[in-house]
C-alpha cells in the first residue's frame, strides 16, 4: 500500500540545498529526490548523448532517487535537441515520477549540475516552485561518505500537477536577433567554455558566438575542487561580465540550452532574471545567414 503523502508542503530552504539538507529530510515522503544525468559520449558515428540511466543504476543514486529521461521524457520530440516540452508532456513526465503539487523536488546530476539547473529551469518556468538544486551534485554526497543505493526505485503514484507557464524564463531567437540589430537593449551570454567561444573548438558545423556576446562559462560559477556553486564575491565577480550592464535583460545561451540553464540558474540566484535561449546555437545555425564571430 502506497503511504499517502501529507498535504502540508514541504519547503526547501533556497534553490540550492547542501548535502545535509537533503540527508535530514530524505525520508520525508513529501520529497522526491532527481537524478537528471545525461552523458556525452564519442561513438564511431560521432558524439551523442546518451542516457544516465545505467550510470544510475549500477554505479549508485541518492537512496530513493528517482531518474528523469532530459533526452525523451523531458524534450520536445523534434530537429532540435533537448527542446522545452510543453506543459502538456512536461506534466506527464513530472506525474510519471511522482511528482505533484503535494511534493518537494530535489534534483542532481553527476556532472557540474548544468542538467540538474536544466530540470529546475523546466519546473520553476512551469510554475513548480517547489523545487531546489542539490549543491555539488552527487559529486558532493558521495565525497561526505553519503550512502548510495541501486538498482530501480518505483515511483511513488501521482496526481496531475497544476503548471502554469511563468514568462521572463526563456527567450527566442527573434529576441535574439533584435539585440544582434541593434534594436532592443540586452545582454547575450554565451555559457560555453572559452575555447567554444572565441571559436578554437566546437562540435558544430561554424564555430564562434553570436555577435555582441559575452562569455560566463557555466563551469566558472562553480569551484572546481567541489563542483559546489560560488556565493557572494566571487559569484559576483564571475557574473560581471554579464551584469555591468545594470538592468538590461540578459539572455543566456549554449549549444543546446543546457550549460546556459546553469549560468542562468547563476545568475538568478544571483538576484539577476535571466531568460535562456532555448534553440541556442542548434536553433541559430540552422540560418546558413545568421552571423558568428570568432577571436581566434
Amino acid at each position: 500500500m502506497t503511504t499517502p503523502v501529507p498535504r502540508n508542503p514541504l519547503e526547501p530552504p533556497d534553490d540550492l540545498v547542501s548535502p545535509e539538507w537533503l540527508a535530514e529530510h530524505l525520508h520525508d515522503e513529501r520529497l522526491v529526490v532527481v537524478d537528471a544525468t545525461v552523458l556525452g559520449v564519442e561513438t564511431p558515428a560521432g558524439f551523442r548523448w546518451v542516457s544516465g540511466l545505467d550510470d544510475h543504476l549500477i554505479e549508485g543514486h541518492v537512496p530513493g532517487a528517482v531518474f528523469a529521461d532530459l533526452i525523451d521524457e523531458f524534450s520536445e520530440p523534434g530537429p532540435r535537441t533537448f527542446t522545452r516540452p510543453s506543459p502538456e508532456r512536461l506534466a506527464r513526465a513530472l506525474r510519471s515520477l511522482g511528482i505533484d503539487d503535494r511534493t518537494a523536488v530535489v534534483v542532481y546530476d553527476t556532472s557540474i549540475g548544468h542538467w540538474a539547473a536544466r530540470f529546475w529551469w523546466l519546473l520553476r518556468s512551469a510554475g513548480f516552485a517547489n523545487v531546489a538544486v542539490l549543491d555539488g551534485g552527487l559529486a558532493a554526497w558521495r565525497a561526505e561518505g553519503r550512502e548510495l543505493e541501486t538498482g530501480f526505485r518505483a515511483p511513488r503514484r501521482a496526481d496531475e500537477p497544476t503548471l502554469v507557464t511563468r514568462a521572463g524564463y526563456w527567450a527566442d531567437g527573434d529576441e535574439v536577433r533584435r539585440i544582434v540589430a541593434g534594436e532592443a537593449n540586452g545582454v547575450l551570454v554565451c555559457a560555453l567554455p572559452p575555447a567554444d567561444f572565441r571559436g578554437e573548438s566546437g562540435r558544430r558545423a561554424r564555430a564562434g558566438h553570436i555577435p555582441g556576446s559575452v562569455n560566463v562559462p557555466v563551469g566558472s560559477v562553480l569551484a572546481p575542487e567541489t563542483r559546489r556553486s560560488l556565493t557572494g564575491d566571487e559569484l559576483a565577480a564571475r557574473l560581471a561580465p554579464a551584469t555591468g550592464a545594470g538592468a538590461a535583460p540578459i539572455i543566456v545561451y549554449c549549444g543546446a540550452g543546457i550549460a546556459a540553464a546553469g549560468t542562468a540558474f547563476a545568475l538568478r540566484r544571483a538576484g539577476h532574471p535571466a531568460a535562456v535561449y532555448d534553440g541556442s546555437l542548434e536553433e541559430w545555425l540552422a540560418d546558413p545567414e545568421a552571423p558568428l564571430v570568432t577571436l581566434a
